[in-house]
C-alpha cells in the first residue's frame, strides 16, 4: 500500500508538470477513488458488521464453545512441546562446522549452482546410487544411514513419534472442525470471511492456533564437485511412513519369546480398532462422540509404558482429551 500511494503522488506530480494537467489530474484521482472506495466501504460494513446486535447475540451464545475450542489449543501447544519429532540422525558432516570452505575457481561463476548441505542431521551426504536406491527402498536406507535400529529401543522411539504425530493430527483436525463450525453458527456475511477472516475470529474470541504437525524430514543427497549437478530422495514420517516402519523394525527384531513380543504395534489401524471397541466412548466421564460430535478422543495406555504398561490390546483404553491430559501417566482404574 505505501508503494501505491508513492506512485500516485509521482503521477500527481508529473500531471502538475505537464501543459494538459487540468485532463490528467481528474483521470487519476478517477483512478485512485475507483481504487480507495471499495476498501473504505467494506471497511465501514466490516465495523458495523461486528457492531451489530446479531453478531453480538449470536457471540455471546457460543462463548461455552469458543472458550473450548481455546482449551484444547493450549492442550495442542503442550502436545507439540512435549513431544520429541525426530528419530536417528545422519553423521555426515557433524564436523564440518570446524573447517570453512570456499570456492577459489577461476571459473566460479559456472560452479557452485547446487551446494551441499553440511551439518543438518536429517541430511545424509552421499553417492547419486544411493540416492537412487534410496528412492526404491525409502525404509531400508534410512534405517541403514540414519542410525535407526532394530532394536526394542528403537522401536519403541518410533512407536512414541507414531503417537506423539497422531495426536497432534487429531488436535489439529478437531481445531479447524470446530474453527468451521464456530463459523458455520455464525454465518458471516462473505466479504468478512474473505477479507477479515482472523479479524472475525478474534471479534469472536477464537484464539488461531499457529501449529503444524512437523513431520521429521529426511534427506539424501548428492551434489556433483562443481554443482553442476543434484539428486535428492525425501523421506517423510507421516503417519502411513511410521506405521510401515513400525512394521518393518518388528519384522527384524522377532523378539516373540519376550514379553515385549507379546504386545501389539501401536499404528494408525489399532487406534482406529481400539476407538471403534470403545464405541467412541471416555472410558472416565463417558462423554461419546454421539453426543459432541467435534470431541477430541485419545487412545491411552491403562499402565503406563513408563512404568511398564505393554501396548495390548487389554492397556488400551479410549479417553478424552480432558480426561487424558488429567490422567498423565498416572494408573487409574474405573
Amino acid at each position: 500500500m505505501p508503494y501505491f500511494w508513492a506512485f500516485v503522488i509521482v503521477i500527481v506530480v508529473l500531471a502538475l508538470m505537464v501543459n494538459y494537467w487540468y485532463i490528467v489530474l481528474p483521470v487519476v484521482l478517477i483512478v485512485v477513488v475507483a481504487l480507495v472506495l471499495p476498501g473504505l466501504i467494506r471497511h465501514v460494513r466490516k465495523n458495523r458488521y461486528f457492531a451489530s446486535e446479531e453478531f453480538l447475540a449470536k457471540k455471546a451464545a457460543l462463548a461455552s464453545v469458543v472458550a473450548e475450542h481455546n482449551e484444547i489449543a493450549a492442550y495442542t501447544s503442550e502436545i507439540r512441546g512435549g513431544a520429541k519429532f525426530q528419530l536417528g540422525s545422519s553423521q555426515t558432516g557433524s564436523h564440518s562446522h570446524l573447517a570453512s570452505f570456499e570456492n577459489t575457481s577461476a571459473h566460479k561463476y559456472r560452479r557452485d549452482r547446487n551446494v551441499a548441505e553440511y551439518g543438518a542431521s536429517n541430511v545424509h551426504n552421499c553417492s547419486l546410487q544411493v540416492v537412487r536406491n534410496a528412492s526404491a527402498e525409502p525404509l531400508k536406507y534410512l534405517m541403514k544411514y540414519f542410525d535407526i535400529k532394530a532394536n526394542e529401543t528403537d522401536l519403541a522411539d518410533v512407536e512414541n513419534l507414531g503417537d506423539a504425530i497422531a495426536r497432534l493430527e487429531n488436535a489439529v483436525r478437531n481445531l479447524q472442525q470446530r474453527e468451521a463450525s464456530i463459523t458455520a453458527s455464525i454465518e458471516p456475511p462473505a466479504f468478512i470471511l474473505r477479507y477479515y477472516a482472523d479479524e472475525f475470529m478474534s471479534h469472536i474470541g477464537v484464539e488461531l492456533s499457529p501449529i503444524v504437525v512437523p513431520y521429521p524430514v529426511y534427506r539424501f543427497e548428492y551434489v556433483s564437485a562443481g554443482g553442476n549437478s543434484s539428486q535428492r530422495t525425501t523421506v517423510t514420517l507421516d503417519t502411513e511412513t511410521i506405521d510401515a516402519l513400525v512394521d518393518t523394525l518388528s519384522r527384524k527384531i522377532r523378539f516373540s519369546k519376550s514379553a515385549a513380543g507379546q504386545r501389539a504395534l501401536m499404528t494408525a489401524k489399532l487406534r482406529a480398532f481400539i476407538k471403534k471397541r470403545d464405541d467412541h466412548t471416555c472410558r472416565y466421564c463417558s462423554i461419546s462422540l454421539a453426543a459432541e460430535p467435534h470431541l477430541l478422543l485419545e487412545v491411552d495406555h491403562v499402565i503406563p509404558v513408563s512404568k511398564g504398561g505393554l501396548t495390548t490390546q487389554d492397556n488400551l483404553q479410549t479417553l478424552c482429551w480432558r480426561c487424558n491430559r488429567t490422567k498423565s501417566n498416572k494408573i487409574i482404574t474405573i
